[in-house]
């Protein structure tokens, strides 16, 4: 394709513009493309933001009617008897978008996170424009969890069978079923993109897809928002002492995911109070201050949910470091978006977390689940304070390189050509 002349149009799917992490990075990949030759759309259930270029249900039928839908994907699990938390999406309920989709005058589809019955399995299989998947997390590849162990034994890696499944987990074995049914729709490939080099070899190991095309793109951030300010008037922005040393964790619902790691980060900072002697607090966003106050040695400020971006790279700058101790992640936004604001992140040496933190160069890398390693990285970023400046230079200088808006748009409207350009080719063009 003439790269001065010719224009490729996209629409985002996604089911919300806004809620959570997964429909954070579907918005900022559709506003990263404002500035290039991209024309991008985005499709959602869930519509927050006034943006008229974002598409969502038309009047307040169609919006009730769109979260009555969402209830009703759910009713499966009742056909089930599991303790298992994670967030489960079943794909069985139609939603007609496929219709609307295939009805849309763009050159490429792009889905994000369509959990929810944004999109059932057979829908998603009857799309007939070029197809990109970009996988926030593993719901893909699996049965119905977004996210599963990343184990040997994982049945994602085995494929579903009734040899596999776990025994604490009765009733209809919904897992097994959306899995036969992605892979009987599912017959011919779509082009996949990962934001980690983790997930992608997630993909390439599953019995799903492991044949399937993939691109390792990460999430874009705006560079522009998120980036150093002044610490004193940060602080004075938020009604926070400048004379502390700040450790933020922040996760949508705070400490309530495991898979976020707030146990393990107590433990550091319970070690960390028998040794640290100067004043030193946890600023904790993403949930309000529960009934049950933990102790970690310090105090924590429950900043409850930051609804913005300005507001989100203000607490940034305010903190010292931030302590990303998860599980399991991909590529985390807010990782991502500390850096991009000069600060160091602490983080555990697994999954996606090395995509983004580079030990002892812009961050540190903690053994993974270890609470001891991670207070001693803590302590490490915080007690030597030219050495705390140039990491986070360091760590502004590769969410410059890497996460900029016009990088990454760039990386998406190659790979959109090469499809195109594939699909030209197919039909004799």
């Amino acid at each position: 394709m003439d790269d001065m002349h010719s224009s490729v149009s996209a629409i985002q799917i996604s089911y919300s513009d806004t809620n959570g992490g997964a429909a954070r990075a579907a918005f900022r990949l559709h506003r990263a493309f404002r500035d290039t030759i991209v024309d991008s759309r985005m499709l959602v259930q869930q519509r927050q933001h006034d943006d008229p270029s974002i598409i969502g249900p038309q009047g307040k039928l169609r919006a009730g009617l769109g979260l009555l839908r969402a209830s009703l994907s759910g009713l499966p699990a009742l056909l089930k008897n599991t303790s298992d938390p994670t967030l489960h999406s079943y794909g069985w309920l139609p939603s007609g978008r496929d219709r609307l989709i295939n009805g849309m005058g763009v050159d490429v589809v792009n889905l994000h996170w369509v959990g929810w019955d944004m999109l059932s399995i057979t829908e998603i299989a009857k799309i007939k424009k070029p197809l990109v998947w970009t996988l926030h997390d593993m719901w893909a590849f699996c049965g119905t969890e977004h996210y599963a162990p990343d184990t040997s034994e994982a049945r994602w890696r085995l494929g579903y069978t009734k040899e596999n499944r776990d025994a604490e987990v009765q009733g209809l074995d919904l897992g097994r079923l959306a899995w036969q049914r992605k892979r009987n729709n599912w017959r011919h490939s779509f082009q996949i993109v990962t934001p980690s080099n983790w997930l992608a070899n997630c993909v390439k190991n599953s019995a799903l897809m492991h044949d399937w095309p993939i691109e390792v793109i990460p999430n874009p951030l705006d560079i522009d928002v998120f980036k150093p300010i002044d610490r004193n008037f940060a602080c004075e922005a938020l009604n926070l002492p400048s004379s502390r040393k700040y450790v933020l964790f922040g996760a949508i619902g705070g400490g309530k995911d495991l898979r976020k790691g707030f146990d393990l980060l107590q433990h550091a900072l319970l070690q960390l109070a028998e040794t640290w002697p100067h004043e030193l607090s946890c600023i904790v966003c993403g949930q309000s201050e529960p009934l049950d106050v933990p102790d970690i040695g310090f105090p924590i400020i429950w900043m409850g949910h930051v609804h913005d971006d300005w507001s989100l790279a203000l607490l940034y700058n305010v903190a010292d470091v931030v302590a990303v101790p998860s599980r399991q992640e991909n590529l985390p936004q807010m990782a991502t978006e500390a850096m991009a604001c000069g600060v160091p992140v602490v983080a555990f040496n697994t999954t996606g977390l090395p995509d983004v933190v580079d030990h002892k160069k812009n961050g540190y890398l903690a053994i993974s689940f270890d609470s001891s390693d991670l207070a001693l990285g803590i302590e490490w970023v915080l007690e030597d304070d030219n050495r705390r400046c140039h990491l986070g230079e360091q760590a502004r200088h590769k969410a410059v390189e890497n996460w900029a808006h016009p990088v990454v748009a760039a990386r998406y409207r190659a790979l959109y050509e090469s499809l195109l350009t594939l699909e030209s080719e197919a039909k004799g063009y």
